[in-house]
């Protein structure tokens, strides 16, 4: 991970990354007249990347063009992640980003950008060839405070650290693994985290995560962490559910399709993203209480798996029709929802790698949001999706979709029609909760097989930023 912090000035030597939106700006930078003219010449035919060697140092500009708040910070990002590629390429190990202008955002976009895209997963290489060389970033700028770095700091380790997770094959992450992982996180950034096992999972009813389990020789976890400062500005927490799948082969209900299980590694990327947007919140400081509920196991079709046709007698103690072992996500975070519900939360989040549905209707650009809680509430979950182009889009939740989980044998069914698979798996949770609900299924953009600029392959750590940016902006707003 890149050590990330403000620096008091600029060093003549250092590499450099350069962010402005006037190509006047240029005169502020010491450059040779015609370096800074070759500069400009490249910006002006390309505004996203202009590169000089200044003898034997890079020099990257970009210069912002785009008006709309969102694309403008989305396009810092793209720009910072292809300027570290350049470094990375030269095997530069410190630089430093010096803005010319003055919208603090747009300078920590392309700082965070540089950060991400320097992320890989290199903990089963046993060479170096190829890993990112980048090291340190200094942030030269004067609108830029030294606790605005820190905190992009933060963020972007614990986006890392998710990206960690999502990418560590069951092999070593099972659902104890998971549960330790949390727990070091809870030490090291502040918050309490409470870890149960599989005799206390079973002694509090919940049927769900017990069935999904029972086909493993892993015992499953149920995690609550907690962030409670003094003082919080909300009276009733907001409560966030992570799936916590650590891998899924489908159960007894077997993936049938070609590479279908080759990413279900990925399957706790609800999780991650939960356990680490509580540990920036933890870190930061904020004034919210915020509560995270994470059930945990693998999904096998072992020697006593639960079965197509079974009946489970779920927390709340309604009874769910198995039709499809592979629909196991909702039957763990229904558990945690009703769990959920002795915390009164003045609002309840899921954040799940749910259903296919989603994806094919969204693709690996946003996530599909759904759920009961007030409009108002989605319209700020799309302005945090906009400032961290972390991007959702909200689908209809009509009545007409619970109707298809009702069951002829039990009081639902975990499998609706092969049509709006996505409304009709958050219908099921939604019957869990009395709370304002937001489901957010993040199936699409959880894992990538092919990188999309800071985005990496493999495990986004998407939801993080998005989480964390919804927090601090509910917090502030109080």
């Amino acid at each position: 991970m890149i050590e990330l912090a403000k620096a008091p000035r600029a060093a003549a030597s250092r590499d450099s990354l350069v962010i402005l939106d006037d190509l006047a700006q240029l005169r502020a930078l010491d450059l040779e007249r015609a370096d800074r003219q070759y500069l400009i010449e490249q910006l002006k035919a390309d505004p996203a990347l202009g590169v000089a060697d200044v003898s034997g140092r890079m020099v990257l500009a970009h210069l912002a063009t785009v008006p709309d708040t969102g694309k403008r910070l989305e396009q810092a990002r793209r720009a910072g992640d292809a300027m570290a590629a350049r470094l990375n390429a030269a095997k530069r190990k410190d630089a430093q980003v010096i803005s010319l202008q003055d919208d603090a955002a747009l300078t920590l976009a392309l700082a965070e950008g540089a950060a991400l895209g320097s992320y890989a997963f290199r903990k089963y290489k046993t060479d170096a060839n190829g890993a990112p060389t980048l090291e340190k970033l200094g942030i030269v700028a004067k609108e830029v405070s030294a606790d605005q770095a820190e905190e992009l700091a933060d963020l972007c380790d614990a986006v890392c650290i998710a990206r960690d997770l999502v990418n560590e094959p069951v092999s070593f992450l099972n659902a104890k693994q998971l549960a330790a992982e949390i727990r070091t996180l809870s030490r090291n950034a502040g918050f309490k985290a409470q870890i149960l096992g599989k005799e206390q999972i079973a002694a509090l009813g919940m049927g769900g995560l017990i069935a999904v389990n029972k086909g493993s020789i892993d015992e499953p976890t149920f995690s609550i962490l907690e962030w409670k400062p003094k003082g919080p500005v909300n009276k009733k927490p907001v409560v966030l559910v992570g799936k916590g799948v650590v891998y899924d082969t489908g159960g007894l209900s077997l993936k049938p399709t070609p590479n279908s299980m080759d990413q279900m590694k990925c399957d706790m990327a609800g999780a991650a993203a939960v356990a680490c947007a509580i540990s920036v919140a933890a870190k930061r400081e904020l004034p919210l209480h915020i509560i995270g509920l994470i059930p945990a196991t693998d999904n096998r079709p072992g020697g006593n798996a639960y079965a197509p046709g079974d009946v489970v007698r779920m927390h709340n103690g309604l009874t769910v029709e198995v039709l499809n072992t592979d629909a196991e996500g909702r039957m763990i975070l229904a558990d945690a929802l009703s769990y959920a519900e002795q915390y009164n939360g003045e609002l309840v989040m899921t954040l799940a790698t749910l259903t296919g549905a989603a994806m094919r209707a969204i693709g690996h650009y946003g996530s599909a949001v759904m759920g009961t809680a007030p409009e108002a509430e989605f319209r700020k979950l799309e302005a945090a999706g906009h400032a961290t182009y972390e991007r959702v889009a909200q689908l209809p939740f009509w009545d007409e979709y619970g109707d298809e989980i009702k069951s002829e044998v039990a009081d639902i069914k975990n499998l609706g029609s092969d049509l709006a698979g996505a409304q009709t798996a958050g219908k099921f949770l939604a019957r869990f909760t009395t709370r304002p609900f937001i489901h957010i299924d993040i199936a699409g953009p959880a894992f990538i097989t092919k990188r999309d600029s800071y985005r990496t392959r493999g495990g986004t750590g998407v939801g993080v930023r998005l989480l964390y940016e919804f927090l601090k902006q509910r917090a502030a707003a109080r």
